[in-house]
């Protein structure tokens, strides 16, 4: 008997290594198929479409036409069309003019 429970705990033992052998080479694969899928979405995405710049200010109404541009930076921005760095760039050129 003693033989026999002997068998049936070693063959628990190697049964649940396995198993945990088993789900870590599944998760370690899953992972790296995952991070894979990301960088191809990275690679493969399209590129943002560069926001049209601001037309120019008429010489009459100089104040309220930088007014009115950067509002619609602002808006441009908060929309996720321009990065902060287009934002601050356009916002520069505006206040030069």
């Amino acid at each position: 008997m003693p033989g026999l429970l002997r068998g049936v705990a070693r063959t628990a033992v190697v049964a649940g290594t396995a198993t945990a052998v088993s789900n870590r080479v599944s998760r370690r694969q899953a992972g790296r198929w995952a991070e894979q899928d990301a960088v191809q979405a990275e690679r493969y995405a399209p590129a943002p479409a560069q926001a049209p710049a601001p037309a120019p200010a008429a010489p009459g109404d100089d104040m309220n036409s930088k007014i009115a541009q950067l509002k619609e930076l602002g808006q441009l921005k908060e929309q996720g069309v321009l990065t902060e760095e287009e934002f601050a760039a356009q916002k520069s050129r505006i206040l030069a003019l």
